[in-house]
C-alpha cells in the first residue's frame, strides 16, 4: 500500500500544477476549458448501468479503436458505450465519428476521489484500455469494484518501459490486475512481461490498426483532388508533423522544387496549435502557400498546402505520390504508417519510430517503406521516389500487401473481450 499511497500523495501535491496546465491548454481549446471539471470526475451522470467503457488517449488511439468500437456496438447493441479521452483533439474526433451514439467524457486525473466519482457515474461492466495506458489508482479501483479491464492493442516500447522508472512496481501491480492484455507483437509482449504482466493473461493478437476501414471512394476522391491541383504535378505529403521537423520538411520541399518546379507539398501538422505557425513559416520562406481553411483548395500556383483541419488525412494520402509520416525526425516515436500503406502510397519515415516499431520494421523489410537516417536525407529521398514511378508503384503495392496480411486483429481482440465478459 505504501508505494501507491506515496504516488497518490505526489499526485495531490501536483494538483496545482495540473490546474495551471489545464488552464493553459484551455486557452487553445475553449471547449476543453469549459469541461475541466470532468478531469476531476464531476459531470452529470448519464443514468445508465452496465456500460462498456473504452479509453483512447487522443486522436491516434481513437482512430485505431474505431473498428473495435463498431464491433462492440454490433455485438452489444443493448449496452451503452462510454468513450474517454485525455486530449481535446481526441474528444473532437470521438464526437465527429460517433456523435450521440456514445457517451463521451474526459478521463479523470488519477486521484482516488476523482476516479471514484467517474466510476460511480458511468458504472461500467467492462473497461477496455487502448494501447497500455496504465494508471495505478484507476486500475486499483476497478479491481476493488471487480470491474474487469482488458488492455487492447497493447504496445510498450523499450523507451516507455525505461520511463516507468521508480513507479515500475506500481505499474506492475496495475497491469497484473487486468483480466487480459492483448499485445500487438511478440516484442511488445516480451516487454509487457518484463513490466509485470501475468503471462496467463497475456496474448499476442496483432495490431487492430491494420483493420482500419478504407472507404472505396477514397481513390476517386484522390483523383478529383489531383485534377483540381493539376493532374500531372508531383505531390507529396508530410503528415502529422511536429515542431522541430516542419522546417526540415520545408527545406526538403525546396530541394524537391529544384528538381520538380511544379511540385506540391501537402503539410498536415499533428496539433492544431501548429496550424498557423506552419502556414506562416511556409510564407516567410517564400513558398506560395494555401490553407484548407482559408483557400479550401490548392490552385495551380500553390507550392505548399497546409491542411489545417482534423480527420481528413486519408483523402490527402489518397491524392499523394509519396508520404512522409511525421513524429519520426524528432524523438516522438512516429505516427500511424498504416494509413498511407492501406492506400498503396509509399511511406518515408525518420529514425524515431518506436511507437510503431513492429509495423515500421515490417514495412521496411517488405519494401513498402523507406527509413531515413536524419532530416538531411528527406529531400533527396522524396526526389528519388517522385522521379521513379515504377519504384513508387512497387513500393506502394508492397505497403498494401503488408497491410492486408496483418488484418484480423479486431476479431481476435473481440474474442478476448467476450471471454472476459463471460467470466465476469
Amino acid at each position: 500500500m505504501f508505494p501507491r499511497s506515496l504516488y497518490t500523495l505526489v499526485m495531490y501535491l501536483l494538483t496545482p500544477v495540473i490546474l495551471i496546465r489545464l488552464a493553459r491548454r484551455g486557452l487553445h481549446y475553449r471547449s476543453y476549458l469549459g469541461r475541466w471539471r470532468e478531469r476531476f470526475g464531476f459531470f452529470p451522470a448519464p443514468g445508465f448501468t452496465q456500460s462498456i467503457w473504452i479509453h483512447a488517449v487522443s486522436v491516434g488511439e481513437v482512430n485505431a479503436a474505431v473498428p473495435l468500437i463498431e464491433a462492440l456496438m454490433r455485438r452489444h447493441a443493448d449496452l451503452p458505450l462510454v468513450i474517454t479521452t485525455i486530449t481535446p483533439t481526441g474528444s473532437e474526433r470521438v464526437q465527429k465519428l460517433f456523435g450521440e451514439r456514445v457517451f463521451h467524457v474526459y478521463l479523470p486525473y488519477d486521484l482516488p476521489a476523482s476516479v471514484a466519482r467517474f466510476l460511480d457515474r458511468v458504472r461500467p461492466r467492462l473497461g477496455v484500455i487502448m494501447e497500455t495506458e496504465i494508471w495505478p489508482n484507476l486500475f486499483h479501483e476497478c479491481a476493488r469494484r471487480k470491474i474487469p479491464l482488458v488492455v487492447a492493442n497493447a504496445r510498450l516500447s523499450q523507451k516507455s518501459l525505461r520511463g516507468y522508472g521508480p513507479v515500475r512496481p506500481l505499474a506492475r501491480v496495475a497491469i497484473r490486475s487486468a483480466r487480459h492484455v492483448a499485445a500487438q507483437s511478440e516484442a511488445d509482449a516480451k516487454r509487457l512481461l518484463e513490466l509485470g504482466a501475468d503471462p496467463q493473461r497475456l496474448s499476442v493478437l496483432g495490431n487492430i490498426k491494420f483493420d482500419m476501414a478504407v472507404p472505396e471512394e477514397l481513390q476517386s476522391t484522390g483523383r478529383e483532388l489531383r485534377a483540381q491541383w493539376g493532374p500531372h504535378r508531383p505531390v507529396w505529403i508530410a503528415a502529422s508533423t511536429h515542431e522541430g521537423e516542419e522546417l526540415a520538411v520545408l527545406k526538403a520541399h525546396a530541394a524537391v522544387l529544384r528538381r520538380f518546379p511544379d511540385a506540391l507539398l501537402l503539410i498536415a501538422p499533428r496539433h492544431p496549435e501548429r496550424f498557423r505557425p506552419v502556414a506562416l513559416a511556409c510564407r516567410n520562406l517564400g513558398f506560395a502557400t494555401c490553407t484548407r481553411n482559408e483557400d479550401v483548395w490548392a490552385d495551380s500556383n500553390c507550392q505548399c498546402f497546409v491542411i489545417d483541419t482534423l480527420g481528413e488525412l486519408l483523402r490527402y494520402y489518397a491524392a499523394s505520390d509519396v508520404a512522409f509520416v511525421g513524429g519520426s525526425l524528432v524523438p516522438i516515436g512516429g505516427h500511424n504508417v498504416l494509413e498511407p500503406a492501406a492506400l498503396s502510397v509509399p511511406v518515408v519515415v525518420g529514425p524515431d519510430t518506436f511507437n510503431f516499431e513492429a509495423i515500421t520494421l515490417s514495412l521496411v523489410e517488405q519494401g513498402g517503406a523507406a527509413q531515413i537516417a536524419d532530416a538531411d536525407a528527406l529531400g533527396a529521398t522524396i526526389v528519388k521516389y517522385l522521379a521513379d514511378e515504377a519504384a513508387r508503384r512497387r513500393m506502394g503495392a508492397q505497403a498494401r500487401l503488408v497491410f492486408e496480411r496483418e488484418r484480423g486483429a479486431v476479431a481476435r481482440n473481440m474474442a478476448a473481450i467476450e471471454r472476459v465478459l463471460e467470466e465476469s
